[in-house]
């Protein structure tokens, strides 16, 4: 069916308007008042994208070392598929081959090899998910996990990036929409993914999705399906992460996430077992939004909130990938 000018310009306001609803619908994890400690004192203020401090936690804090890096990933089971996503490591302890081979077609497409990209909702932006680590020393505290300096100097300029597929509301969906897409930034017909890709040219790629998705289902894995199968034509390595909430019942994303890693033969950051041991397991009382502390991993009073967990079990998901491309380089 052909329609004219004017009604074209209507039916596209019709569905940007449809879109608009649906997404106020679904920003689970971006709005709500809160309080953000800083060095010195609580200020509380009026952002949306800004995660809170649930305040005197009593509980020991968490035994949660390296050693989650190092634990084996189980096999599968003939006919059975994976085990127990939930038994698997936050970080992994091997990267595949196929995850090497992707690295290196990106490698011949020029893709560079010292950016990586995020892709995720508010709660990915820079503000909160590993910023720091391009603002300098003072923002962070490494303590026991110095080896991590190596590759935070391999990818500065990355950390404190906005990019063009990070924004509140976002779902998986939302990344393949031209709708969505900066108009300033993005090209006629980009969608978020594609514009961010084009522009900063990532070896890696963080995939944060699926809180976002509690309400639609249906649609979640044929998306992200879609945006797996983009990036690894293009020789970007996805690395997918479980999330911390279960908004959707019964982990079905989670699931699904630890699926696709498999199948994909991609990485996998497990960051909801990271945080299984926290006061509340890491989350606000919404059980949606992760509790906040800075980034200070030598400080075990910070340490009993999920937020300096998430930056630094991502830190080591980049690294152990980071050091495998590297190494099967020579």
């Amino acid at each position: 069916m052909k329609y004219a000018p004017d009604s074209a310009r209507r039916m596209k306001l019709i569905v940007k308007i449809l879109l608009l609803i649906s997404s106020s619908m679904i920003l689970v994890a971006c709005e709500q008042n809160v309080v953000k400690p800083t060095s010195e004192l609580s200020v509380t203020v009026n952002f949306s994208d800004t995660p809170i401090l649930i305040g005197d936690v009593t509980a020991d804090p968490p035994v949660l070392s390296t050693q989650l890096s190092t634990m084996p990933i189980p096999p599968k089971a003939p006919g059975s598929g994976i085990v127990d996503w939930k038994e698997l490591p936050v970080v992994p302890d091997r990267i595949s081959q196929r995850t090497l081979e992707i690295y290196k077609i990106g490698q011949e497409l020029h893709n560079n090899p010292d950016a990586f990209s995020v892709m995720g909702d508010c709660d990915s932006s820079p503000s909160w998910f590993l910023g720091d680590f391009d603002r300098g020393s003072s923002y962070y505290s490494l303590g026991e996990y110095a080896e991590l300096n190596l590759v935070i100097d391999a990818f500065q300029g990355s950390f404190e990036r906005k990019s063009m597929a990070v924004r509140s509301g976002f779902n998986t969906a939302s990344i393949l929409s031209p709708l969505w897409a900066d108009p300033e930034s993005c090209k006629a017909g980009e969608s978020p993914m594609e514009c961010e890709v084009r522009l900063h040219h990532p070896s890696f790629v963080f995939i944060l999705l699926g809180t976002n998705d509690a309400y639609n289902l249906d649609d979640f894995e044929i998306s992200i399906r879609k945006v797996l199968d983009s990036l690894v034509e293009q020789g970007i390595v996805p690395i997918l992460a479980t999330k911390a909430d279960n908004l959707e019942g019964g982990n079905i994303i989670n699931a699904t996430i630890s699926m696709l890693a498999s199948e994909y033969e991609i990485p996998l950051w497990n960051f909801w077992r990271s945080i299984q041991s926290l006061p509340n397991r890491g989350l606000q009382l919404d059980g949606a939004h992760l509790t906040w502390a800075h980034n200070y991993f030598d400080d075990p009073k910070v340490m009993e909130n999920a937020w300096p967990w998430r930056n630094l079990t991502a830190l080591q998901v980049l690294d152990k990938v980071w050091r495998a491309v590297q190494e099967s380089r020579y």
